[in-house]
């Protein structure tokens, strides 16, 4: 691994409103009539910062860690992915300098639900919540995340060398 003191990565995720009665958003099970299709609890959030740190540390992302052919990761709360791909960050020697996520859906609305979503994120990740942001926005009606088929997460990572 090089001796770079910060490294930066983008992550993404996309998963498919199906029918349910939540929806799990960076680990907070939120109500709703739809539910995130997909092999593990399909939290885009948890999903999205997993890429961004693989991504940030040039190993790859969460599909070549956690394939969907595995078993072991059926229905997994995706917290387990995360806490495994801090794991190995923490092994590359560094750690979160700050995050910053975007959820982007139409409904539920998630106001009321962020600061339990940056706790989560925050623990998980070994920082403080200061260090944590998470944002929440429409689609404007605009594509399958604007129709309500779909909730999408961006996440920004800085990670810096650790002491």
């Amino acid at each position: 691994m090089t001796d770079k003191l910060f490294r930066i990565g983008l992550g993404e995720d996309i998963h498919q409103l199906v029918d349910g009665n939540e929806v799990i958003l960076s680990g907070v099970h939120i109500p709703f009539n739809k539910k995130l299709l997909g092999h593990s609890d399909a939290d885009v959030v948890y999903h999205a910062v997993s890429d961004a740190i693989l991504g940030a540390l040039a190993l790859g992302d969460i599909g070549k860690h956690f394939p969907t052919d595995d078993p072991t990761w059926e229905g997994a709360d995706s917290s387990r992915i995360l806490g495994k791909v801090v794991e190995m960050m923490v092994e590359e020697g560094y750690e979160v300098s700050n995050i910053d996520v975007s959820i982007c859906c139409e409904k539920p609305h998630l106001a009321k639900h962020i600061l339990a979503m940056r706790e989560n994120l925050a623990k998980l990740l070994r920082v403080s919540i200061k260090e944590t942001s998470v944002k929440a926005m429409t689609n404007e009606g605009l594509d399958a995340v604007g129709e309500g088929k779909a909730i999408r997460a961006n996440a920004i990572v800085l990670l810096a060398k650790a002491d």
